[in-house]
């Protein structure tokens, strides 16, 4: 299964009889609300709210959205806040987090606790999900938001990671392009020997369920025309679903520039933990929040 765009993804959550109960740490946020009681409307989510409870029912009846008081968690600070949901999923109460009106750093360092978090031995990274007119199916970039300069073996766990991840929603063995500013390995250029290394553990079997091209370049990775020109010749070549990024800082821009350049549009979640968690920036609209929940709902859960 291939989703092309959001709403075939929108589709096959909506058809779930189950609803996931997502904890959202801090939910005195308008935009995280929004978001929220859009999915619980489409039967989706059934929420739990955390957070100061006087200004989550303020927005509540401001946006005329109700849920049961039983539903709603007082916490006085951030710290308690994050714990709680935290404590949520390790209780099994709830399926997955969402970060609303919180620090990351905070948050995180709850997820990441050694006596109560949800860590589970592996490398945490994100995956975003972008939808851009241009291209023909749903595309992940990973990592642009939690490891910021990861070595082979963390660009190895990322992969892993992402790969799950689509497996969950239905994919059976995702293409990964481990993405370059060049297509051929230059020792100087450590992107480019960390790519032919990944593409090598995909062929013997290290890294299983899918299909890994490094290094490549952008362009011939969206463009047959210009693999022909440059005698590039990969199953990856306009059938991507996964740009492995060099760093923190090319899969940000990458991110953003598809989505304020191209139109795109985006869900992002941490993986790598116990749950997936719905962790979007400060800037995201209401559609990239509920996108995101979505994206987590999805994910069938593992036995």
């Amino acid at each position: 299964m291939v989703f092309e765009n959001f709403n075939k993804l929108i589709n096959k959550v909506k058809s779930n009889q189950e609803k996931r109960r997502v904890a959202v740490v801090c939910a005195e946020d308008e935009h995280t609300l929004e978001a929220i009681f859009l999915a619980k409307g489409d039967g989706i989510v059934n929420p739990i709210l955390i957070g100061n409870s006087e200004k989550i029912k303020e927005i509540l009846e401001k946006q005329k959205n109700k849920i049961e008081d039983e539903n709603i968690i007082h916490a006085d600070f951030m710290e308690e806040a994050a714990k709680c949901g935290v404590d949520l999923i390790r209780e099994n109460k709830a399926d997955y987090l969402m970060k609303g009106k919180i620090d990351t750093s905070k948050l995180l360092k709850a997820v990441v606790s050694k006596e109560s978090g949800l860590r589970t031995g592996s490398v945490m990274s994100h995956v975003a999900f972008l939808e851009i007119p241009t291209y023909k199916k749903l595309l992940v970039v990973t990592d642009g938001g939690m490891v910021l300069y990861p070595t082979l073996e963390e660009k190895k766990a990322i992969v892993e990671n992402a790969v799950k991840t689509l497996k969950l929603i239905g994919y059976e063995k995702p293409k990964v392009a481990a993405l370059c500013a060049i297509e051929k390995v230059n020792p100087k250029m450590e992107e480019t020997v960390h790519a032919k290394e990944l593409k090598d553990m995909s062929l013997n079997g290290e890294i299983k369920d899918c299909i890994i091209e490094g290094p490549i370049s952008y362009d011939l990775v969206m463009s047959k025309k210009s693999a022909r020109i440059k005698g590039f010749d990969s199953p990856i070549v306009e059938d991507a679903d996964i740009l492995l990024m060099a760093n923190i800082g090319t899969g940000n821009i990458v991110s953003k520039s598809l989505i304020y350049s191209a139109n795109g549009k985006m869900a992002g979640i941490v993986v790598g933990a116990k749950v997936p968690i719905v962790l979007t920036s400060r800037g995201s609209s209401t559609e990239e929040k509920y996108l995101s929940l979505v994206l987590a709902s999805a994910m069938d859960r593992e036995e």
